[in-house]
């Protein structure tokens, strides 16, 4: 008899799947992997090159792109950031590497101080103190060009943004400025 028992126990349990409707296991929503929501690629690329930067020892890529402007014209046509390699567990008083070109050693010596000032200047604080220079290849950098529309602030947004000295911020500011003056316009959908 025992086994007529358990024989009838999975034959009830399937007659009672068939019997009855079978219960859907709920809908589920898709969910990316990982990841997060998408994003534009320009958000990335600051990102991609800040862990490369930092792997080279630095920890602002900006000093790399605007090597230019923060020691000029005539020192950047012989000089090239390298790294900045600072001491262990600090953000200061750090040692800026340069790849210097030719015979220009010499002459970079006795500038050491003012490219310090100037590297030290663009940081805000006492970043750098040492230089090292090495001899090797500089590519000299292409001279940075003006922006394409410089032209005066009109007399509407007032003479707030005359006092502004960097002439990249000023154009983005009167951009914004005009931007929010104008009164807003619908979208185009066609």
């Amino acid at each position: 008899m025992t086994k007529d028992a358990g024989e009838d126990r999975p034959a009830k349990k399937a007659k009672a799947k068939t019997g009855a409707k079978a219960a859907k296991p709920p809908v589920r929503v898709y969910e990316r992997p990982r990841g997060g929501e998408a994003r534009m690629i320009s958000d990335l690329v600051p990102e991609i090159g800040r862990a490369a930067f930092r792997k080279f020892g630095f920890i602002q890529s900006s000093v790399v792109s605007r090597w230019r402007e923060i020691v000029g014209d005539r020192l950047a046509d012989v000089t090239q950031p390298a790294m900045i390699r600072f001491p262990a567990g600090q953000k200061a008083g750090g040692t800026l590497h340069l790849t210097i070109s030719g015979a220009h050693a010499p002459m970079l010596q006795h500038v050491a101080p003012d490219i310090l000032a100037s590297v030290n200047r663009f940081f805000g604080y006492a970043a750098v103190a040492h230089v090292r220079m090495t001899h090797g290849q500089v590519t000299p950098a292409a001279p940075v060009q003006p922006p394409a529309m410089l032209k005066p602030v009109p007399a509407e947004l007032g003479d707030s943004l005359r006092d502004i000295g960097d002439p990249e911020l000023r154009i983005v500011l009167e951009r914004m400025a005009a931007g929010l003056a104008m009164p807003p316009k619908l979208p185009r959908i066609s």
